[in-house]
């Protein structure tokens, strides 16, 4: 009976979420549509507000079952004393066994919708790590809270000491604070990271501009545009030709089975070059380049990552179609190509010789400050109205901006998170009215002031802050530095200041809602609980 009346109590909150999750999104793209980076498709999608729905009611049968079953064990003379001595009691079996299939089911209903998977589950995985990290850490606080010297001041002994209270939510406040707060901490880290990536390290080793559908005719007039403008630096020219992957050591490209991060180098046609000196900055990993004055059969340099997820070494075959020609190049070397650079960089890069006559056209890329780069545009777009321009600076600030967009977005849903735990933790601290009520009155019995006890729970809640915002930061550091290093494979600084607003944040939260919800048992008159009728 308890359970259904949970559950229909869920139910209504679920049917709640659905309207707003039908009716906000709609007014919000009508209102703010346009600050997004593509156009959104306004409509209503049943399937995903029954996923919605069936999402909330597995979750919520997950938390309520337990509780639930446990309330229909404790005897009835239990209950006077379950306010300052809670039982513990195991989970059995059967109860264990019911709480991993709702959790299975809901794994299950996440990976169904997402479009990938293998993503989706390693947030199911990360997530529940991450619960079950602060639920340790809950215990842990416990625990340690037990053992900790206590402080002279009466008002801050008593704060450490009611961490290991019998009926404090303290395990409850650390995971409903944490879980949120993590989450945020992670995007911020993200954030500054990427930040911190495009802001400086890409713009510094980064052309201004790009020149493509240069013909080689046009170089001339070209080459005196670029003379004719003050200010230029690192100007670099490579010839630029398209090829398609044909065929891999003898086995024709559709059979290839290419790992999924390099699939999208066999779709299409590829940038293809040739050279008879390594490019700057070129770092063989494998292999050697051919001599300067090489003129024998095709060679081919490739970089190293697509070279693994397509399955060829030094000495296998490609055979790309140039120009409507195939031609069998022989892999004799492979290169790590910083792509982040920005340069003009390129998957294959072959020998002079048979490719040095295909058609071609020429790639250029120019170092200049943002006034140079306007004026070399206007005049290359006068002259060679043909040339396509890049104007990389431009690009990264759209880059950046698309950037704080998403994060924007992201944190405005890991808000939302952190809302719902605060909201937890205010029910947590709820529920302990009536033992705060009993504590406050034997205290002001014993003559403490209302300061002296006010002070006492500023304490306990702002050691729970504190350790919930230290905990959020570790987590969030080491989950912003994996997406980062592992994922985007970029470079990864903590970022201090993200850490110090996590743990000050946590603690003002944490004092903040466990003073307000604690206000009315610290108003309570102790005559009316002394009196005798």
């Amino acid at each position: 009976m308890c359970l259904f009346g949970v559950m229909g109590l869920c139910a209504v909150g679920i049917g709640a979420g659905l309207l707003v999750g039908a009716v906000l999104p709609p007014a919000i793209f009508l209102g703010f549509g346009d600050l997004l980076p593509v156009p959104p498709r306004i409509g209503l999608y049943p399937g995903v507000l029954a996923q919605a729905a069936a999402t909330g009611l597995l979750v919520a049968l997950l938390f309520a079952l337990a509780p639930v079953a446990r309330a229909a064990t404790i005897p009835g003379a239990a209950l006077f004393r379950e306010l300052v001595l809670p039982r513990g009691r195991a989970m059995g079996w059967r109860l264990g066994g019911a709480v991993v299939l709702i959790g299975a089911a809901l794994v299950g209903l996440v990976l169904a919708g997402a479009p990938d998977r293998r993503f989706a589950l390693g947030f199911c995985v990360a997530a529940a790590a991450t619960l079950g990290l602060f639920a340790l850490a809950g215990a842990g606080l416990v625990r340690l809270a037990r053992h900790l010297p206590r402080p002279r001041a009466v008002w801050a002994r008593l704060g450490v000491s009611a961490l290991s209270a019998p009926a404090n939510p303290t395990a409850v406040i650390l995971v409903a604070l944490g879980v949120g707060l993590s989450m945020l901490t992670t995007l911020a880290e993200l954030r500054v990271n990427i930040g911190r990536e495009l802001a400086e390290q890409v713009p510094a080793s980064a052309p201004s501009l790009f020149f493509i559908d240069l013909q080689r005719p046009q170089v001339p007039a070209f080459d005196a545009l670029l003379a004719a403008t003050p200010g230029l630096s690192g100007v670099e020219q490579v010839p630029n030709m398209r090829a398609r992957v044909v065929a891999i050591n003898g086995v024709p490209v559709e059979r290839v089975a290419a790992s999924a991060d390099s699939r999208w180098a066999l779709d299409g046609d590829r940038g293809l070059t040739w050279s008879a000196l390594p490019p700057p900055g070129t770092r063989i990993v494998a292999g050697t380049w051919w001599p300067a004055d090489y003129d024998g059969p095709p060679q081919l340099s490739m970089d190293a990552s697509i070279a693994r997820g397509w399955g060829i070494g030094l000495g296998g075959v490609l055979r790309l179609n140039v120009g409507g020609r195939d031609v069998d190049l022989t892999v004799t070397s492979l290169r790590d190509v910083q792509w982040r650079s920005m340069g003009i960089n390129f998957t294959l890069v072959a020998s002079p010789g048979v490719l040095s006559s295909a058609p071609q056209s020429v790639l250029a890329s120019v170092h200049a400050d943002p006034a140079t780069s306007a004026g070399l545009l206007r005049r290359v777009a006068d002259a060679l109205p043909n040339v396509t321009a890049i104007d990389i600076t431009e690009l990264l600030g759209a880059l950046s901006a698309l950037v704080g967009q998403v994060a924007g977005g992201l944190a405005g849903v890991a808000s939302l998170a952190l809302v719902s735990g605060a909201l937890v933790m205010a029910g947590a601290v709820a529920a302990t009215q009536k033992r705060r009520v009993a504590e406050a009155v034997v205290l002001k019995v014993l003559g403490a002031t209302r300061g002296q006890i006010r002070a006492a729970w500023l304490v306990e809640f702002a050691l729970l802050g504190l350790a919930a915002g230290l905990l959020a930061a570790v987590v969030g550091a080491g989950a912003g530095w994996a997406v980062t290093r592992l994922v985007l494979g970029a470079d990864w600084q903590p970022a201090w200041g993200v850490g110090l607003a996590t743990l000050l944040g946590s603690a003002a939260t944490a004092v903040g809602l466990g003073l307000v919800g604690s206000a009315p048992a610290l108003r309570e008159k102790p005559a009316r609980w002394l009196r005798i009728s």
